[in-house]
């Protein structure tokens, strides 16, 4: 299984699987001479954490690093940084009853074709688990960016409400069914620099939809109006300007797949959660029919967590374009 890195100068490769003994994450391009704030990533990772309301998965984890390379007296060598962090609260007995049985709505049966093997403990490597790593990677990055550069996510919608009371009564009525919903998360970066990105193969908002898509159980990115762009017209889509800058921002901050120096405006649709506790029809590896019902602990709805991640994959983003930047002129 290879491809288990992001990003072209400020890079980041992951490893480890939901039940094993821990996730790591490495750190390449990070510039030298970085006072970096280990408080601040492990604030990123705490927002991140199961077990901190009834609206997520109860599973225990504290999520404390331990940083093994590439920092001198809190400053940044321009060494690979390498974090680790251990999985404390692992339960694989949960998974042993339905072990070579393919899980509705999970990776099991594609990456069985693919690889002739999967670890059905906790998703193994398909888990969002491993997005521990992506918030390492996005809180150094967001010290790798320049002080003005703002990223703040919130969930804007889950299943049909967009009230927060609403959305978390929502949440555990569907917990109390065993059952799970979608949601959509919303990102909004301000005092981003004109000029990120690199057509034509390389856009700003192309890199943003890879980056967004590769989180688990993402299945749209919108950027800017997004998916209300069919429905409108020319005149009406484009940003017109005046002396003082942008009248609008239906581009979402993004023109030819460069940065306009507008907020950048990005919206993650998220899948319901395919862990449910709700009797489903499927198969086993030999193909025989199977009625399943999961075991074990699940986040009831995805997106809950995942603004923190969102902003992670955002800032990797941006801070790669903007090393890169700094290559393109003297």
């Amino acid at each position: 299984m290879g491809l288990n890195s992001f990003g072209i100068l400020y890079r980041f490769s992951s490893w480890g699987e939901s039940h094993g003994k821990a996730i790591g994450v490495v750190l390449d391009g990070v510039p030298a001479g970085i006072h970096l704030s280990l408080e601040m990533i492990q604030n990123l990772l705490h927002r991140r954490r199961p077990g901190l309301s009834v609206y997520t998965s109860s599973r225990k984890e504290s999520d404390e690093f331990e940083l093994l390379s590439g920092l001198v007296d809190g400053i940044t060598t321009g060494a690979p940084l390498s974090f680790l962090v251990k999985n404390e609260d692992v339960k694989s007995n949960a998974y042993q009853e339905f072990l070579g049985v393919y899980r509705p709505g999970h990776a099991d049966y594609a990456w069985d074709k693919k690889y002739g093997i999967w670890d059905p403990h906790g998703g193994g490597r398909a888990s969002a688990r491993e997005t521990v790593a992506r918030v390492i990677a996005g809180a150094v990055a967001m010290q790798i960016l320049p002080p003005s550069v703002v990223i703040s996510a919130r969930v804007v919608q889950v299943g049909e409400y967009q009230d927060p009371d609403e959305i978390q009564e929502a949440i555990l009525k569907a917990k109390q069914r065993g059952d799970s919903l979608g949601g959509l998360v919303e990102v909004v970066a301000t005092g981003v620099p004109t000029g990120l990105g690199e057509p034509v193969y390389e856009k700003l908002d192309a890199r943003i939809a890879y980056a967004m898509m590769s989180i688990p159980a993402a299945k749209c990115v919108e950027i800017g109006s997004g998916r209300n762009c069919v429905s409108m017209q020319g005149s009406q889509h484009n940003d017109e300007m005046d002396d003082n800058g942008f009248l609008s921002n239906h581009a979402g901050g993004i023109l030819g797949g460069v940065s306009t120096g507008q907020p950048l405006v990005v919206r993650v649709s998220f899948k319901p959660t395919a862990s449910i506790f709700l009797p489903q029809k499927t198969v086993d590896n030999r193909g025989n029919p199977v009625c399943l019902k999961l075991k074990g602990r699940h986040d009831p709805c995805v997106a809950y967590r995942a603004p923190v991640i969102v902003e992670s994959m955002l800032a990797v983003v941006l801070a790669d374009f903007f090393l890169i930047a700094r290559t393109r002129r003297l």
